[in-house]
């Protein structure tokens, strides 16, 4: 194991005692478990065999079989956790819950000895397995451990839903399940219910295909099915309306609590020149309830949104017309919306739930819209990606959501998949996106008091679970050291398997230029040296379409690279003092190398609320750039671009 490099430290957030926070979770239905358990395992192959014991339960229990299959889709993505138990205590593609006081008492809010735990893992909710198991009659462990069995089990509890509110029928029709498909989702909220009622179908009418485990899943789509939204009313859930005051589409159950105005700026985005080209998002390292008070606290910083865990329920805190401090750099927060979640990056999986995905899914397609945000892996970003903003603030940027935020199904969820051409790799000069399999691509990281926000880390332990990364290394070898960052290692230091060290990985959906191949591997031109990844017949990629390569331009020698995009200093106004704009300076982009680019330079510009509502434009405009595994800036004089 490396040494641990002088960056390692905790984030600059609020990490208060989680105890209260999760106890209050779990008394609307979420859990929290500890992550050495809760982490899928690899994926089991779901063979077109597989898709006909979907075909066949949807027979045995009279249930439509696009509805079945949409149903599964949403809670698993079609992944079998071959017997292992999901993020929120899910068994198989049917997601069925079977939780248990050990569960509840080993989870990262330590609810161990606490006198709410046997009433809480007493929920019905949290026992769906074992209701649906006697529905079949089939013992509770082959629920768990066979898939077949996991989906003759919750098609049974499917129909027993949909007996329930027709009075015993089971219609053919798809569209008369929609009560039923609420009542699965286990919600109490309305809501939340209507949410995932709304994505089930969604499915049904629209279509999904995956992957998992590397075998074909397909959800054919009939526009003609027409759900029966009304009723979700016979299932008497509370049914709370949204704050008005909240900027959410309406199937959100979405709150307002205004942050204090020292932790963002008034402004009057898009209407007055600052365009919002970005989302990023982050985690909370904290409690939902302690992260949304932080934000009314003055002299700290506030996200838009908030996401909670449990249910998926959203709290915005700041208006989007406004710039809120996130990102730890302004220019990227002028142009940004920032999403946290609750959680602890180091616990990711654990705590990134079902419900929170659907949520920030609904959402992020919601403001994608409103404010034309392209859905790619250059628009859409983690706060892991944001680049510091001069030399002196590069290695203290965060690192979240980190390598548990699951981005392939995410931009799935978004309808804009990572993987939606087959895996490859192509010729040296070639765009590639990286495309690892979540479950499959089982990481090791250390972890180290420092990361884990939640204090159950006592000493650095390396942990291996599924993960969005793959490790970038100097050699085509497994045991070459891995590419180090200039700002996190100095010198001829290697780069760590730190989980903090963001300086020596790629994420699922990043986009990077072929440098070399050689066997196994593949060699990417990754800040400004050629990395490699392990990448054996092209599985953790595919060939990148319609994208923007820039390369530097003739008698360019290097390329200048920056973090923020202002004008420069002769083009502000005497009444306006100019920020500054200088090169990341360890940074390097010399001829020969090339990286993936965003469509559009977008012109250089600055805001200030004082006078106000001010925007200065510039005459340089700049190319967002994939250049490490954070983003960087390039002046679009500096450089040519090509579309493979």
């Amino acid at each position: 194991m490396a040494p641990h490099a002088s960056h390692r430290r905790r984030r600059n957030k609020v990490v208060t005692t989680v105890a209260g926070g999760a106890a209050a979770l779990l008394a609307v239905g979420g859990t929290l478990f500890a992550g050495s358990g809760a982490q899928a395992s690899p994926a089991a192959a779901l063979s077109g065999a597989q898709q006909q014991d979907f075909v066949a339960a949807a027979g045995e229990f009279h249930v439509p079989a696009p509805v079945l299959l949409g149903v599964s889709y949403e809670e698993s993505q079609w992944v079998s956790h071959s017997g292992r138990y999901s993020s929120d205590g899910g068994y198989g593609v049917m997601n069925l819950a079977d939780v248990t006081p050990r569960m509840v008492a080993g989870g990262s809010a330590g609810e161990a000895g606490r006198h709410e735990l046997a009433s809480v893992s007493a929920n019905p909710a949290m026992h769906t397995l074992t209701t649906a198991a006697a529905l079949i009659g089939a013992p509770a462990s082959q629920v768990r451990d066979d898939d077949r069995q996991n989906i003759r089990a919750g098609a049974a509890l499917l129909a027993s839903y949909e007996k329930k509110i027709t009075g015993g029928g089971t219609p053919s029709d798809p569209g008369q399940w929609y009560g039923a498909v609420a009542r699965y989702s286990q919600s109490t909220g309305a809501a939340a219910a209507r949410s995932f009622a709304d994505a089930v179908f969604q499915d049904v009418r629209h279509g999904a295909s995956a992957t998992p485990g590397g075998q074909r899943m397909k959800l054919s789509a009939d526009s003609a099915v027409q759900p029966r939204t009304s009723q979700i009313t016979a299932l008497h859930l509370n049914d709370t309306q949204p704050d008005p005051q909240a900027q959410c589409p309406a199937r959100l159950d979405c709150q307002f609590a205004p942050a204090n105005t020292a932790n963002y700026q008034v402004a009057n985005r898009p209407a007055d020149g600052v365009d919002i080209r970005y989302i990023v998002i982050h985690d909370t390292e904290s409690s939902y309830q302690a992260a949304i008070d932080s934000f009314q606290s003055p002299g700290g910083d506030a996200a838009n949104y908030v996401i909670r865990s449990a249910d998926g329920a959203v709290t915005q805190s700041v208006p989007n017309q406004d710039v809120a401090f996130h990102a730890g750099n302004f220019w990227f927060n002028m142009h940004a919306i920032g999403i946290e979640h609750e959680g602890f990056a180091a616990q990711g999986a654990t705590w990134y739930t079902d419900a929170q995905y659907r949520s920030t899914a609904v959402l992020v397609r919601y403001l994608a819209a409103e404010y034309h945000i392209p859905l790619d892996r250059e628009h859409i970003i983690g706060h892991d990606n944001v680049p510091g903003p001069q030399d002196g603030y590069v290695a203290g940027m965060h690192w979240d959501p980190g390598p548990y935020w699951d981005w392939n199904r995410f931009m799935r969820m978004l309808g804009a998949p990572v993987d939606s051409t087959p895996h490859g790799v192509g010729p040296v000069g070639s765009p590639i996106t990286i495309d690892p399999a979540f479950a499959d691509d089982q990481q090791t990281v250390n972890v180290c008091p420092s990361d884990d926000g939640t204090g159950s880390t006592k000493t650095c332990t390396d942990q291996t679970g599924a993960s969005s990364i793959l490790y970038v290394r100097t050699a085509p070898d497994a045991s070459a050291p891995l590419v180090s960052d200039p700002y996190l290692h100095s010198g001829s230091a290697a780069g760590s398997d730190e989980i903090s060290d963001w300086g020596s990985t790629v994420s699922a959906g990043q986009q990077f230029v072929v440098a070399d191949r050689s066997g196994d591997w593949t060699a990417i031109w990754y800040s400004g040296k050629e990395g490699w990844i392990y990448n054996p017949d092209g599985v953790n990629t595919t060939p990148a379409h319609c994208v923007k390569v820039v390369s530097p331009a003739s008698g360019t020698s290097t390329v200048a690279l920056y973090g923020s995009g202002y004008p420069k200093a002769s083009e502000y106004p005497a009444n306006l003092s100019p920020s500054t704009q200088v090169p990341l300076s360890h940074y390097q982009f010399p001829t020969g190398q090339a990286y993936v680019a965003t469509a559009a330079a977008s012109p250089a510009d600055d805001f200030f609320h004082n006078p106000p509502d001010t925007v200065v434009k510039g005459t340089e405009s700049y190319y967002t750039i994939q250049y490490g595994h954070r983003l960087a800036l390039v002046d679009s004089a500096d450089v040519t671009t090509s579309a493979p």
